[in-house]
């Protein structure tokens, strides 16, 4: 006996294949292991000595790609810039001391840890502040930032040059390496503390 349902089974298929769509294009994915290729430090003192923390506070800056500064201290190009903004060291150091700093949700903190990044409302403006990481992509629609906040970054010093490497989660959960070896110059900036206002001159806004 011929089976007169397979004509009409082929046919639903093909219709209920053709009414679902095209399917969804999967995530970006942006790089999570990137080589920074540039860098530099800012000390700012007892920033925070106004609410009880004596510990001195520096922040770290680091570029990886084609981003740079240009001599108006404009940030240009693609890649990824790593800000680490509150990172606590003692206060009789200027200078970052060799070994592991970790992030940290604890408004007193201690030396060797960092503020994790959180968003801050600054004149009716969404900010990150802390500890995060931006991304410049040639597709503008790409371009955003992550707040870090997990993690550790470990510093050393190798045949005369600085190096970085980092092992970091973002707020989504997603692995954030990363490393850098080279010349790390350390800026001294103003020590008047300011409550609630990020001091990244490169602050991505929302």
């Amino acid at each position: 006996m011929k089976n007169f349902f397979l004509p009409f089974i082929f046919l639903f298929n093909i219709l209920f294949f053709s009414c679902k769509g095209p399917e969804p294009l999967p995530p970006y994915t942006y790089e999570s292991n990137p080589h920074y290729y540039l860098g530099y430090a800012d000390f700012y003192g007892a920033y925070y000595s106004q609410f009880g923390n004596l510990n001195n506070t520096i922040s770290l800056s680091l570029f990886s790609d084609s981003l740079k500064i240009n001599e108006n201290g404009e940030l240009l190009g693609f890649g990824q810039y790593l800000y680490l903004e509150d990172i606590f060291v003692a206060p009789t150091d200027t200078v970052l001391s060799v070994g592991t700093y970790r992030i940290t949700n604890k408004e007193l903190t201690e030396p060797f840890t960092i503020y994790a990044g959180k968003n801050d409302t600054i004149d009716s403006e969404v900010y990150p502040i802390g500890a995060y990481i931006s991304y410049f992509e040639q597709n503008s629609a790409k371009s955003t930032y992550k707040l870090i906040t997990q993690g550790s970054f470990t510093y050393s010093i190798y045949n005369g040059k600085a190096k970085i490497v980092c092992n970091f989660k973002t707020a989504d959960d997603k692995e954030l390496k990363g490393s850098f070896t080279g010349d790390l110059p350390f800026f001294i900036r103003s020590l008047t503390p300011k409550k609630s206002v990020s001091r990244n001159i490169f602050r991505y806004k929302l």
